[in-house]
């Protein structure tokens, strides 16, 4: 559960939607489904597989095989603390509009998109919200996995589900909601570029929380007794149908209103409660409970975050899960203030970008597929075949009839085909003015792989 709450949270319900949008909706989800199915879920199992078979967390689990490997935990660290440099502010909207609407702000629906437009704007609130969900994170982690993190997500998680039936049965009972499914499930593969595929592949692992070390830090949690494959299997299935449910409650919601799907990271915040509005008297109930779902949703991912980082600092740095926990927090609350008022237009940027902008083009084009790729070669070229087989299948009492075909693809194709990806995606990103940006990621591998004897 503490794995499916990592891979369903903001990633399903925030940033696929928007991605989805901007990427031109049906060809991006067919690319996006495609990746999941044959790259996503061979990447989980690997990380799974690593994680318990070492029983270490991301940088012990390749420094106990080869210290040369390191580098590849590390990334994965450096990335989990990137990506909350930025999350926790999208955490922290999702918790102030709960309150919000609680305030009144579905009485005026006209005024709901400007309203999202002015808050982020804003220098203040903004963080106020930030921090106290970054708290959140910070007491649920302090408690450990089965006391804090597990617990929240087998109570809290149902919520979820549940409210995004009840938003995906209302949006498709608007009039021209079937332009939004259409848009959603009718692919037109003369749109698909090179950023298309890489924005699909990087979405696929940012929902699935791969490529980081997260579900390597949580397979080491995991007991013998567990059967990897279906616990794969699960936690896949339950973070695609999340995404998807979440396509279908945004896109026809979004051409009934007439929002442009290219709306960016707000979409989800300006449809959801123009959508309850129309409800009357018992949409704010349903917005309510709605946004709470969210705040989970989001909650249950940025704890395995942070867990991945407070972990490397346990196990390597040999500090107490408190000192850890305080110590990770007080580098990502300061990422997240300069990425919360880069919104605003304040704040350092770097070649005319702000640093939320750059946390996300850092993690999701460049670093997440390159981990995976990294994991997948330590796994397919560095371990030992027979090894990976007798930990997938429990030294046999749970047989894997498909494991030639994960070792072959996580061998050969899958390095191959992020390869490719990464490559032809940052070459589209130099047409695009982010070069600059996508030469710092390069850099920042580089530099951790050259330097992975003394981390």
């Amino acid at each position: 559960m503490a794995a499916a709450g990592s891979a369903v949270g903001l990633g399903n319900i925030w940033k696929f939607p928007y991605t989805a949008g901007q990427s031109g909706g049906g060809a991006f989800v067919a690319i996006y489904l495609f990746f999941v199915i044959f790259i996503g879920f061979s990447v989980m199992l690997t990380e799974f597989t690593i994680g318990r078979r070492t029983e270490r967390s991301a940088v012990g689990a390749f420094k106990s095989t080869d210290r040369r490997w390191s580098f590849v935990g590390v990334l994965g660290v450096v990335t989990g603390l990137l990506i909350m440099g930025f999350y926790p502010v999208v955490g922290g909207w999702s918790l102030a509009y709960v309150f919000k609407i609680g305030g009144g702000l579905l009485s005026e629906p006209a005024a709901i998109s400007d309203s999202f437009g002015s808050f982020i704007t804003n220098p203040i609130q903004p963080l106020m919200w930030m921090g106290a969900y970054l708290l959140l994170n910070i007491v649920i982690v302090m408690r450990g996995i089965s006391g804090g993190i597990e617990k929240a997500g087998k109570i809290l998680m149902p919520i979820l589900f549940i409210m995004l039936i009840v938003v995906s049965i209302k949006g498709l009972s608007l009039p021209g909601a079937s332009a939004g499914l259409e848009f959603l499930f009718k692919p037109d593969f003369s749109e698909v570029d090179s950023g298309v595929i890489l924005a699909a592949l990087g979405q696929a692992f940012f929902s699935l929380s791969l490529g980081m070390g997260c579900m390597i830090t949580y397979g080491s949690y995991l007991k013998k007794k567990e059967n990897l494959v279906q616990t794969t299997g699960m936690v896949v299935a339950m973070d695609t149908g999340v995404a998807i449910l979440a396509g279908v409650a945004m896109f026809p919601a979004m051409f009934a209103f007439g929002i442009e799907p290219a709306a960016g990271p707000g979409l989800v915040f300006v449809v959801v409660p123009q959508l309850f509005a129309e409800m009357g008297g018992a949409g704010t109930m349903f917005a309510l409970l709605f946004f709470v779902g969210l705040s989970v949703a989001a909650l249950t991912s940025s704890i395995s975050l942070l867990e991945v980082v407070v972990s490397y600092l346990i196990d390597e740095k040999k500090m107490s899960r408190i000192g850890a926990v305080l110590s990770a927090s007080v580098v990502m609350a300061f990422l997240c203030i300069f990425a919360s008022l880069s919104l605003g237009g304040v704040g350092p940027t770097i070649f005319d970008t702000g640093a939320f902008d750059v946390f996300d083009l850092l993690t999701d084009k460049v670093f997440l597929a390159v981990g995976g790729m990294l994991i997948c070669i330590f796994a397919g070229w560095r371990l030992n075949k027979q090894d990976l087989k007798d930990e997938i299948t429990n030294q046999g009492d749970k047989p894997f009839a498909l494991f030639e075909l994960w070792y072959a693809l996580v061998k050969y194709v899958i390095p191959v085909a992020i390869a490719i990806v990464a490559i032809a995606g940052i070459y589209g990103g130099f047409t695009d003015g982010k070069g600059p940006i996508m030469l710092i990621a390069i850099a920042i591998i580089a530099g951790l792989g050259f330097a992975s004897k003394k981390l």
